[in-house]
């Protein structure tokens, strides 16, 4: 056979073989880039909330729909995207890819590894707006998150599924309560997320050895996007959080923990974006849709009922106020979202009073549903005490005569303010606050010398862990507090005091 023919054969049956697979994308043209937004014509049907790519391999979402233009945010080297660029549909709206080896590790709010320890192998991806569960797909939070700190466990519960904001001015502690609560979930099986929005980068890696020191790390991501990240990424990191999250609630049906530090410049980044999109301003320069921002985070968390799983989601927002201005914008915005807010207040911090929890503005909206029966039973009262310490604490500066019971109310309150400052890092176990709490609600440490009082509550709890394991047990397992326990209690307290007062202490 000619050579020719052979070619023409072989042709012939590789044009018949062809299959061809006909693609379409939708193509538009940057008009305008700057300052990390584009401003894109000709994709007449895309949607909010899509992702969209520019040449590179560089991805922008959608923010706003207007007639003529559409006008996105650029996620990552926003620099390189220039006028004139085509930019083309994908399809998808913004997600991250979740696994379960993202614990231990820290992460942009892009999913990429920043603590130089390889690459993270992800399962699947979930979209970063989702909707917040149903009436029906929650459950009633009824189950304790403890954080470790009498003052809270005690008066201002925290539950699983809750939303508890954490407030106050600049170095009050804010960060400090957040963190320790994730170290007091190291063995419960909660999975803590801690969302780094606008912090210092050295902060972050000094929480990171923070974690690892208490071995709290093993059950915790860390999210980071650092002051000097772009805006975008600010605005975006708290809803990775959320939807890491909602991964190990949903899909592995685990308790989650999200902490947000903090929402201020969360509010702040959207505020920037809003401005270069030339959105109106509103108050305090705030757009319109702020409250919407916030509320459609919060919501996320929950407490799934038994047919979902019974995971949850709890949130602890951090908001940072000036001059304890509690009634800002966006403190007030976030207030009205939350289950209740945990206040600490400059004065107190600054007299030693740690955590400097404002007991009389803080509050938990789901209250004694979050706490074992022993602990509600004994901090019923103590509310009052401390209530009433405050009001004739004041008074009493301008008296020079007090009668017995102003004298008891006074020398009780200073007794509970004491009794409940607390050392960072060392959370207590909530049969050991129990005890602690007891002892001081029941006078049992009238005698005990104010600034001898911490030593004391150490030495007592170690005596009864090391001799009277059963009444620890029996907080551990059955968590309530019997008549009968109380004597028992009682007797062990004014036992070990009577030996320990006797004991001469040693000079420093």
């Amino acid at each position: 056979m000619p050579l020719a023919e052979i070619v023409l054969k072989n042709l012939q049956t590789k044009i018949a073989q062809l299959q061809t697979i006909a693609e379409s994308d939708e193509v538009g043209a940057v008009l305008e880039s700057a300052d990390g937004i584009a401003r894109v014509r000709g994709l007449s049907s895309a949607v909010n909330g899509e992702l969209l790519e520019f040449p590179g391999k560089i991805y922008g979402t959608i923010f706003n729909l207007e007639k003529e233009e559409i006008i996105c945010a650029i996620l990552e080297n926003h620099t390189k995207v220039k006028e004139g660029a085509w930019v083309k549909r994908t399809g998808h709206v913004v997600g991250i890819k979740v696994g379960k080896d993202m614990l231990g590790r820290v992460i942009n709010p892009m999913g990429d590894p920043l603590d130089g320890l390889g690459s993270i192998k992800t399962e699947t991806s979930y979209p970063l707006e989702n909707s917040a569960p149903g009436v029906v797909e929650r459950e009633p939070v009824r189950v304790p998150l403890q954080t470790g700190y009498k003052v809270v466990d005690a008066l201002v519960p925290i539950g699983r599924g809750q939303r508890e904001l954490i407030i106050g001015d600049r170095q009050t502690g804010k960060t400090t309560l957040a963190v320790d609560t994730i170290i007091n979930q190291k063995d419960t099986g909660v999975v803590s997320i801690y969302v780094a929005v606008g912090q210092k980068e050295s902060t972050v890696v000094k929480l990171r050895h923070q974690l690892e020191q208490h071995d709290a790390l093993k059950n915790t991501i860390i999210i980071d996007a650092p002051a000097s990240a772009p805006a975008i990424t600010q605005y975006l990191a708290p809803f990775v959080g959320c939807t890491i999250a909602e991964y190990f609630m949903y899909e592995l049906k685990k308790d989650t923990l999200v902490v947000y530090d903090d929402l201020s410049k969360h509010a702040a980044a959207y505020r920037q974006i809003s401005l270069l999109m030339r959105r109106p301003p509103g108050r305090e320069a705030y757009p319109g849709d702020i409250f919407y921002l916030h509320s459609r985070l919060l919501e996320r968390a929950a407490k799934l009922s038994p047919a979902k799983g019974g995971g949850s989601m709890t949130a602890l927002p951090i908001i940072e106020t000036q001059g304890s201005d509690i009634s800002a914008y966006v403190p007030t915005n976030v207030i009205s979202i939350t289950d209740g807010q945990i206040f600490l207040e400059a004065d107190l911090f600054n007299s030693g009073v740690r955590p400097a929890v404002n007991v009389g503005i803080s509050v938990s909206r789901v209250g004694g549903s979050a706490q074992i029966k022993a602990m509600r039973r004994i901090s019923g009262t103590m509310r009052i005490d401390l209530a009433q310490y405050r009001e004739k604490e004041a008074f009493s500066m301008f008296s020079s005569e007090l009668d017995k019971e102003t004298l008891r109310q006074l020398k009780k309150g200073a007794l509970m303010v004491e009794l409940l400052k607390q050392d960072k890092n060392k959370p207590l176990a909530v049969e050991d606050q129990v005890i602690s709490i007891y002892a001081g609600v029941k006078d049992l440490l009238t005698d005990i010398p104010l600034e001898r009082l911490s030593e004391f509550e150490t030495a007592l709890l170690k005596h009864i862990h090391a001799n009277y394991a059963d009444i620890v047990e029996t907080f551990r397992t059955k968590k309530e507090f019997t008549r009968e326990l109380g004597l028992l209690v009682q007797e062990v307290i004014n036992d070990f005091k009577k030996d320990w007062l006797n004991v001469p202490t040693v000079p420093n």
